[in-house]
């Protein structure tokens, strides 16, 4: 709700103290700042020793792992890979290829051969005939097949009349030597035994229930006993160290630790910063006191002489290269149709002039001798 009321000119309205958000008290921030400057200090060395390892293994890599890596991987194709790859297209290959095409000359097309010609009919052969036997051994088993079944089928039905009347024989017998004579015996002598046995145990357990409720008692007042004098002598004052003690004591220890390990991230931080200010000072240094001088050097002196030499020496070594290059093609080129020339009048004497085949034209024809749907030409 909106406070409608206006506060009096003379007097200041009156407002709360606003709570921390982080809820730290003075224990955090009196060891925080101490904390964070011996972790500073500390961590400083470590941070930057360990930014100067990274450059100086960057430096390694790139200058001298690399390069000696790939000369080492070429050194490899050209002792290992490249040999093997001759051996396997220009040895193995063949020498396969020929052990292939004579294992198919002396081996398959013969196999082949015998297989087509002389197993196919074979086993034609024989599989008509044991077609033709196998029909016979079928009729034959067949016809046992029924006559064992009925002489089984017969001997069954008479051994099942013979079976029923031996059992209604045994069940009549059971009936009226056992089962009556137990009946009579269960209810004329066990059922009485037992109603006066039940009645006997009905009173000896009124008693048992008397019994139990007095050691029921004595139980519990001695576990009562033992109870308290287990909670005085030993729970009670575990829970006060517990409470007044160690839980004060461990809070302290995490405000401690947290505040370590926050002064270690910021500290790390911090050495990162300063690392790398270093790193570019020490850059701008050797830029300024190794670098630029060379570029300097570079663009100032070598170049100058660089384009001097070129133009004064390689490009006039070079043009002349081009030129004897071309004048020997172009000496190369007479000399070759000089020799063409002299083997065609060569041929010519020897064997006279050739036959000319008088060339036809195959073009479509053009204008009005041309194929149309309405007229043929």
């Amino acid at each position: 709700m909106v406070d409608l009321e206006k506060a009096s000119p003379g007097r200041s309205p009156e407002r709360e103290p606003v709570p921390r958000a982080d809820g730290e008290g003075c224990l955090v921030v009196a060891v925080r700042l101490p904390v964070r400057i011996v972790v500073l200090v500390l961590v400083l060395p470590v941070r930057m020793a360990w930014d100067a390892l990274v450059v100086a293994g960057r430096f390694l890599r790139d200058t001298v792992l690399r390069p000696v890596g790939r000369a080492l991987a070429w050194l490899g194709r050209a002792v290992f890979v490249w040999p093997l790859v001759g051996l396997w297209r220009y040895v193995v290959v063949p020498v396969a290829k020929g052990v292939g095409w004579l294992g198919n000359v002396l081996l398959v097309v013969p196999a082949v051969w015998v297989y087509r010609r002389v197993l196919t009919p074979v086993g034609h052969a024989l599989g008509w005939f044991f077609r033709g036997v196998g029909a016979v051994l079928a009729a034959l088993g067949r016809g046992l097949y029924a006559g064992l079944a009925w002489l089984v089928g017969g001997l069954y039905a008479g051994l099942t009349w013979f079976g029923r009347g031996v059992y209604c024989g045994l069940a009549w017998l059971a009936r009226y030597l056992v089962v009556v004579p137990a009946g009579w015996f269960y209810a004329w002598v066990l059922t009485p035994i037992g109603h006066l046995l039940a009645w006997c145990g009905r009173g000896l357990a009124g008693c048992g229930r008397g019994v139990l409720w007095c050691l029921g008692q004595i139980v519990t007042g001695i576990g009562a006993v033992l109870y308290w004098t287990v909670r005085i002598l030993l729970v009670l004052p575990a829970l006060a160290v517990w409470r007044w003690v160690l839980v004060p004591v461990g809070r302290a220890l995490a405000v401690v630790g947290r505040e370590v390990l926050d002064a270690l991230g910021h500290a790390w931080r911090v050495a990162g910063y300063v690392s790398r200010a270093v790193g570019r000072f020490l850059a701008a240094v050797f830029r300024w006191t190794v670098a630029e001088p060379a570029r300097w050097v570079y663009r100032s002196v070598l170049t100058p002489v660089g384009h001097a030499v070129r133009d004064t020496v390689l490009r006039p070594l070079a043009e002349a290269a081009r030129s004897a290059r071309r004048a020997g093609r172009q000496a190369l080129g007479s000399v070759r149709l000089s020799v063409r020339q002299a083997r065609a009048d060569l041929r010519r004497t020897l064997f006279g002039e050739p036959v000319r085949t008088p060339s036809v034209d195959r073009r479509e024809p053009s204008g009005a001798r041309t194929r149309t749907l309405e007229k043929r030409t």
